[in-house]
């Protein structure tokens, strides 16, 4: 067992929730390594980080100081052999199953430090699958962050059977210690603690629309004025994003076979006609285009 502190840390992917996480490392004082397959992925991605700092500046949550500070922190490479000596590496990709466990295949033979965690920010995969990519299924773990990653405060912390209690435990202190995150420990089935109650409520309400039951408007509404939730579910779905709505709920399914798991085909449609909520400008709302990648 180690106790050396995580202070070099890998960020597969810069998408929505990988440039999240990156950035909360930055900003925690890790050196952080982010990957992206390709230049221009590699420049999205950076310039989703910098705009997302900015923004800390422009609120007045940073100080211009601290953004700088952060961004010296980052270094962005297309190479995942630069992961050698990284002490945690998250991987927080597509949510597909045969290209995470590619990725964890690759990281076991480049992760040198038999002590270093492999985490996956996966919201619906399970861990397990994911260890068994490897070699090494101890140093796996399932870290799952929120979107916006700099604003939730929540990880999900997922152990496996095979997961290392050194390793849980170095991956619970890093997010509580390092990052400031509130940490809570579900087991390892799909959906984990909070998506195995939020998708189905998701659901619900797409096929409340579906059906003609009530409106979109109105749903949203219903929810926020009568149950005093921040935000209705399907604002919410368009936020998650309905591709990984349907990603989740196809997991959930496969694992468990409810009904109400099953993706509405209304979800299908939106999905298959790139309506994919907010990141694509248009879900159940229409939403100004971003101005960096989709992911």
């Amino acid at each position: 067992m180690t106790t050396e502190k995580i202070c070099r840390v890998g960020v597969v992917g810069a998408g929505q929730m990988g440039a999240g996480i990156a950035e909360v490392c930055a900003r925690a004082q890790a050196d952080v390594l982010v990957y992206e397959s390709t230049r221009d992925l590699v420049a999205a991605g950076r310039a989703r980080i910098l705009s997302s700092l900015d923004r800390g500046v422009s609120s007045g949550k940073l100080t211009e100081r601290e953004r700088d500070q952060a961004v010296d922190r980052l270094t962005f490479t297309s190479d995942l052999g630069d992961f050698a000596d990284r002490q945690l590496v998250c991987e927080a990709v597509v949510e597909d199953e045969a290209v995470k466990t590619a990725i964890f295949t690759q990281l076991d033979k480049i992760v040198v430090d038999p002590h270093a965690v492999l985490a996956s920010n996966t919201s619906s995969i399970a861990i397990m699958k994911l260890g068994m990519a490897t070699q090494n299924a101890a140093r796996v773990i399932g870290l799952h962050f929120f979107n916006p990653v700099p604003v939730l405060p929540l990880v999900e912390l997922v152990t496996t059977l095979m997961t290392a209690p050194e390793v849980t435990a170095r991956a619970e202190s890093f997010a509580h210690d390092v990052l400031g995150k509130q940490v809570i420990r579900s087991a390892d089935r799909s959906g984990f603690v909070v998506n195995a109650l939020l998708v189905p409520y998701l659901l619900s309400a797409i096929r409340m629309v579906e059906s003609g039951f009530s409106t979109v408007e109105d749903i949203d509404k219903a929810m926020v004025l009568g149950c005093a939730h921040p935000m209705g579910p399907l604002k919410l779905a368009d936020l998650v994003g309905l591709d990984t709505v349907k990603a989740i709920a196809d997991k959930m399914y496969e694992e468990f076979e409810e009904p109400l798991y099953s993706p509405p085909p209304l979800l299908l449609r939106m999905v298959e006609a790139g309506r994919l909520g907010k990141k694509a400008g248009h879900g159940f709302y229409e939403y100004e285009r971003p101005l960096v990648g989709k992911r």
